[in-house]
């Protein structure tokens, strides 16, 4: 007689960019173990492709291929608080002292931080609209293989989030066109139009905690965790 299936609880989460519900079930130790080995590697490619696939298991009827990678961190850090623990601790070096501090943090209280001047919309001129889409994992995952000091990182990153380009009349999805053809309209863009575009980028909505603590001489510190890998632990 075969041994039972056991049955995993469900939960629901609301996504930051696109505010859509999607159902998980919580990690096995089938999860556990990818996150366990990618951990090791310490290597940021390693722990996206990770993270990635632990979601894309739990994910009951979503496709994680299309989540922006804000959506995919946010429900990253849900399913560590809910199918692991919510509190986690690890040490940071004072800057001050060079001491090692513990600190516990709590996953529930970390939120995803968005900027007030951050738009999907970038007005090209009278008749026309860019509208702009945040980055999906294997975006993500390409632009950190790349050379920051490089221009052509700067270029492809801008290219990565165009959407759709729309008129009363028109919708052009990016989609549908080859690089041949983006190219020459990237470069009959104004700066101002750039300027739009890297602002967008600058200003993503990202997963953010303050922990405050006292060093050893009496000063107050706070330590900032800031993006998923900060949050593999």
């Amino acid at each position: 007689m075969a041994l039972p299936k056991i049955d995993l609880p469900i939960t629901e989460v609301i996504l930051p960019s696109s505010k859509a519900k999607v159902k998980l079930r919580s990690f096995t130790v089938k999860e556990e173990k990818i996150l366990l080995v990618a951990g090791e590697a310490n290597d940021a490619m390693t722990e996206l492709m990770a993270i990635k696939q632990v979601i894309n298991n739990c994910l009951v009827d979503s496709d994680v291929d299309n989540m922006a990678m804000i959506d995919l961190e946010y429900v990253f850090l849900k399913l560590r608080a809910s199918s692991v623990d919510n509190l986690t601790k690890f040490t940071v070096k004072d800057p001050d002292t060079d001491e090692r501090v513990e600190l516990e943090m709590n996953l529930d209280e970390v939120e995803c931080v968005s900027d007030e001047r951050h738009t999907n919309e970038v007005r090209i001129n009278e008749e026309y609209v860019l509208y702009l889409k945040h980055p999906t994992i294997d975006e993500f995952a390409h632009i950190i293989t790349m050379d920051p000091k490089d221009a052509l990182t700067n270029y492809f990153i801008m290219i990565s989030c165009l959407d759709t380009l729309a008129s009363d009349d028109e919708v052009h999805n990016f989609n549908d066109y080859n690089n041949e053809e983006i190219d020459e309209f990237m470069d009959n863009l104004d700066g101002g139009s750039i300027k739009q575009i890297q602002t967008f980028f600058e200003t993503l909505p990202k997963l953010r905690h303050e922990m405050k603590y006292t060093n050893s001489e009496g000063k107050e510190q706070t330590f900032v965790v800031e993006g998923v890998r900060s949050f593999f632990i």
